[in-house]
């Protein structure tokens, strides 16, 4: 498993050479984002499908 720092080093290794500021900034947000969903998942911080789909029809 790779820590931080090597996986932010590897998805910026990944981008193109005409990557700008902008793209390096959504790479990461979007690793971050995914790293907090599986942890939230492994410590049964989710919802099923269909609990989803009940509070969607409250709205």
């Amino acid at each position: 498993m790779e820590n931080l720092k090597q996986e932010a080093i590897r998805v910026i290794s990944e981008l193109p050479e005409t990557a700008n500021i902008d793209d390096i900034m959504y790479e990461l947000y979007v690793v971050d984002k995914i790293k907090k969903g599986r942890d939230a998942i492994d410590h049964g911080e989710s919802i099923s499908t269909e609990e989803l789909k009940k509070e969607m029809q409250a709205w």
